[in-house]
């Protein structure tokens, strides 16, 4: 594929370096990525891509953009406010090189369309926050033989590591078994240094570019872990588990069946009573609220005040709740509400516990709506 007089100029910092030079340029434009989420993660994988000239970048995302975002995904302004990540996206980085091609994909990656979409790119790059995502993109890029950029952040800690590369391990080689439901919570949920996902997402960027120009060595059968608060790293070596490949490529004829959701612990094992904020405000006085965010966190209402008990110590502050009345515990989103009533649930037998669907977040949607 030949360089336009566009591509000469744009990227002629990359033609000078005789390892890149036009034949690289060439390589770069002619291949295709596909970003799986939009997020933190994503948005750093996707402008350095879009500004390296690679021809075709898919992404994929069904969240909408919240104002809580802005503090890490920087592809964003606050005009993008309420709309999809993925259009939202597409349109920021045909914004930075109308040159390329964007291709958006605003709804879910699951086992309907994972295999198929994965086909139409030669490289997928992981920007997810969850294990049952990573699972299913894993597995997906095994049974399609294309090699996974994979990145993971928490809280000050990140990693970065090439998987499914020239017969090279694969995620679950690393990690067979996903840790317990709630063991390791996402950014939501503890938070996260806001320039930790630029450096994550940078190191998958350039993992996928050296991939393509043949340079260096590609983090494949390796981990790397960065740790921001004493810009210290270290990698550890992963082997290659073939039995373990070799059944994960064995499950492409019942792939749309899979669970991930069930094979991460993450489907309800009792149910779990909601309650909407339009239904609690008219009934405010029948409930005990327990409050399971961080005591900083706002907004705060004074018609929701009740127990404040912070996720964290739940286990500790549990005798708090009352077993005799109906509680509404609510959270910022209903993720860690919901989490706090399956421990006590399950751990303590209580009967009485009924989440705000949606958290303060929804509460608020409310009041917005009703003015």
């Amino acid at each position: 594929m030949n360089l336009s007089k566009e591509d000469l100029a744009r990227y002629s910092r990359h033609l000078l370096l005789s390892e890149i030079g036009q034949k690289g340029q060439e390589k770069l434009k002619e291949s295709k990525v596909l970003v799986i989420g939009a997020g933190g993660l994503g948005c750093p994988i996707l402008q350095y891509l879009t500004a390296a000239g690679v021809g075709q970048i898919g992404v994929i995302d069904m969240d909408i953009l919240e104002e809580s975002n802005l503090q890490r995904q920087i592809l964003y302004t606050v005009k993008d406010i309420g709309t999809n990540k993925a259009l939202a996206a597409q349109k920021r980085l045909l914004e930075l090189n109308p040159l390329i091609e964007v291709v958006a994909y605003p709804y879910a990656l699951d086992t309907t369309n994972a295999l198929e979409l994965f086909e139409l790119y030669d490289f997928v790059v992981d920007g997810t926050d969850n294990f049952a995502t990573r699972y299913l993109v894993n597995d997906a890029c095994v049974i399609t033989e294309k090699p996974l950029i994979y990145g993971s952040i928490f809280k000050f800690e990140g990693q970065v590591a090439v998987f499914n590369y020239q017969n090279g391990p694969s995620y679950r080689c690393l990690f067979p078994n996903p840790p317990a439901p709630g063991e390791v919570p996402n950014c939501s949920e503890v938070g996260v240094l806001g320039v930790l996902p630029g450096v994550i997402g940078a190191m998958q960027a350039n993992e996928v570019l050296k991939i393509i120009l043949g340079l260096g060595t590609v983090l494949s059968g390796k981990l790397l872990v960065y740790n921001a608060l004493n810009a210290e790293s270290l990698i550890l070596n992963i082997e290659a588990n073939r039995t373990v490949i070799t059944e994960t490529k064995a499950l492409k004829s019942k792939f749309k069946e899979l669970n991930y959701e069930a094979f991460c612990g993450l489907e309800k094992t009792t149910e779990i009573a909601e309650i909407s904020p339009k239904v609690l405000a008219e009934n405010l006085g029948k409930y005990t609220l327990v409050d399971v965010r961080e005591t900083w966190e706002q907004p705060r209402y004074e018609v929701l005040e009740g127990i404040d008990i912070p996720l964290p110590r739940l286990m500790l502050w549990k005798d708090k709740i009352p077993k005799d009345k109906p509680v509404v515990v609510l959270c910022a989103k209903g993720i860690r509400s919901k989490i706090a009533i399956e421990q006590l649930q399950s751990q303590f037998g209580y009967t009485n516990l009924i989440n705000l669907t949606g958290g303060i977040k929804n509460w608020e949607a409310q009041l917005l709506k009703a003015k």
